[in-house]
């Protein structure tokens, strides 16, 4: 099969021929439909987190299972389905909790790939920038046959995670004030989240016009341009002291300190972004004072086979928007075209569609 290899960090991926294993028990070959370009995925690129290479990256993905190991009862061959970076084991202390999201015994670490006959391990338990991919019976979540696949990829990171950071997360009451750091394709999701919990007023920060015009399509009521002076300062005047929720969604220190400077008394600051490795934002202790939550977030708590059905019902019902945040579709061989434009920021998401 054919399969974007990232052999070097900073350098572009080649696009070769990658050899897949068969399935084992309880292993699911995917036939990969549609992939996210997604700003995680760079991190990894550019060296920000470190990974053994060669590898193929690649984690927000939708496709056609085509092959299932014995054991496997959830899917069989047709079944169309959304991959999931965090898999669950569903017996360890946090899937008996009700938080999969935090698993980390559930992800498949076996070594599948082979590129030049060496062995490597699929990269977040998926590998996504592939044809195919081998992955566990529990990173799949099943879904509607009308659900159009290109727009269900997304599902499996940015909209879950952006969606899942309001709706899950920080449980965003009616008639709140929220602001969202980042227009990406994971902070427009928390926008609408954001909106579908009924947030009275949603600002969006960032430092690309283009980014904040797209924001208000998505929900956000107010805009701040970042580059055009203190963006802390900005949001507490528009919200009179700071709004009930600030939500971080670049994952950047400094941004992530402005989320909780810019929160008001007893609010909540949610971290959704993915910080480079061992990199350390900085808060004023003493604001703990004023009873302010900072908590993180990851993949939107999600309990991905209730949440993500009803994400796609709620996309098929036209109650939340999909479509606008495919900027891109581009072949596999463009891949490295696409990185090139998420580093413009002239995208809110490009699409490989195979």
């Amino acid at each position: 099969m054919k399969a974007a290899v990232l052999r070097e960090v900073n350098r572009p991926m080649l696009v070769e021929d990658v050899e897949l294993d068969a399935p084992a028990r309880g292993q699911v070959v995917v036939r990969t439909a549609a992939a996210g370009v997604c700003h995680s995925d760079l991190h990894f690129i550019d060296g920000s987190w470190p990974m053994r290479l060669p590898a193929v990256l690649g984690h927000e993905a939708a496709g056609v299972v085509e092959e299932v190991g014995e054991d496997v009862t959830y899917v069989r061959p047709g079944d169309h389905v959304i991959l999931l970076f965090v898999a669950f084991c569903g017996r360890c202390r946090f899937c008996a909790m009700g938080r999969p999201n935090l698993c980390a015994d559930g992800r498949l670490r076996d070594r599948t790939l082979r590129i030049d006959g060496q062995a490597v391990a699929p990269f977040l338990g998926m590998s996504a920038f592939a044809e195919r991919m081998l992955v566990g019976e529990n990173a799949l979540v099943r879904v509607r046959e009308d659900m159009p696949l290109d727009r269900a990829a997304l599902i499996g990171c940015a909209v879950m995670t952006g969606i899942g950071a309001a709706i899950n997360t920080a449980r965003v009451q009616a008639g709140s004030t929220c602001a969202v750091i980042g227009a990406g394709g994971v902070g427009l999701n928390v926008i609408q989240g954001c909106a579908l919990a009924g947030a009275a007023r949603i600002i969006a920060v960032d430092m690309a016009p283009a980014k904040l015009e797209i924001a208000r399509e998505f929900g956000a009521t107010h805009t701040i341009d970042a580059s055009g002076g203190d963006a802390v300062a900005q949001v507490q005047d528009l919200t009179e002291g700071g709004p009930d929720y600030a939500f971080e969604a670049i994952g950047l220190p400094q941004t992530i300190s402005q989320a909780w400077e810019m929160v008001r008394r007893g609010g909540e600051a949610v971290i959704v972004g993915m910080a480079p490795y061992g990199s350390v934002a900085e808060i004023s202790a003493p604001s703990f004072l004023d009873e302010k939550v900072l908590r993180g977030c990851m993949y939107g708590s999600t309990r991905p086979r209730v949440d993500m059905p009803r994400i796609v019902d709620l996309y098929l019902d036209g109650r939340i928007k999909l479509d606008e945040l495919v900027s891109r579709r581009v072949p596999l061989g463009g891949i490295n075209d696409a990185f090139d434009a998420m580093r413009r920021s002239e995208v809110a998401r490009s699409v490989i569609v195979f």
